[in-house]
């Protein structure tokens, strides 16, 4: 008897349950949620956990961020499609394949090469032609690709990277976690609203892994 999970009913599940259900009613985003196989993003051996309400380890102490986290994260950027957006801590490639539905180009910079190389490769498996992945200093940006209409940043910092906000589209917003270390943060959205003028709103309560970079925070001992 054939017993392998029906990984299409959980996923559907998981955008009525955990996702429309809690307040994301963008039709862009929920059905990009609907349509990215979050399964196989993950290791085979958190796959049967792959549409559980929380985050999962990806290695090398990284994680693939809670579904909901990740929609609620993409419908702040209040895309439309056809937009550009940076992709800062793309990890697993998940939270590119998701922005990938909606816009046009995504780009995704990964600090760890091992990620970067098997997100690249997952997207590239999964038909997502029109995200580019670099190994990189993701706090520092992507300055030959600038302007961006969206930059996600998947990882917390200490505050919003002055550099990011400079690749900020006039219009564009920006989402990333601030705040401690290893501790809570608080989700912030930039939106530049002209060249010399950002507007800072604070979404709520998240707890991110550090963002590691030149305007993040150090390497240390991790």
């Amino acid at each position: 008897m054939d017993t392998a999970p029906d990984f299409t009913a959980r996923r559907l599940a998981m955008v009525e349950h955990q996702i429309h259900a809690r307040g994301i009613s963008s039709p862009l985003v929920l059905d990009a949620m609907g349509r990215v196989r979050r399964e196989k993003f993950v290791p085979a051996a958190n796959r049967e956990q792959a549409y559980d309400d929380g985050p999962l380890s990806i290695g090398l102490g990284q994680t693939i961020s809670q579904p909901y986290v990740v929609a609620l994260m993409v419908e702040a950027l209040g895309l439309q499609g056809g937009e550009k957006v940076l992709d800062v801590g793309t990890g697993s490639g998940y939270g590119a394949a998701v922005l990938a539905c909606i816009a046009s180009e995504v780009f995704g910079i990964e600090r760890l090469s091992t990620l970067a190389q098997r997100a690249r490769r997952v997207l590239l498996a999964e038909g997502f032609l029109n995200v580019h992945v670099q190994c990189g200093d993701g706090t520092v940006g992507w300055p030959g690709a600038a302007p961006f209409d969206g930059i996600i940043v998947a990882a917390g910092g200490p505050d919003v990277p002055e550099t990011l906000k400079v690749q900020l589209a006039t219009g564009g917003r920006l989402v990333m976690p601030v705040g401690s270390e290893f501790g809570g943060q608080e989700l912030v959205r930039i939106t530049r609203q002209t060249p010399s003028r950002f507007r800072r709103e604070t979404l709520g309560g998240v707890r991110f892994v550090p963002l590691v970079g030149a305007e993040g925070w150090p390497e240390g001992n991790r």
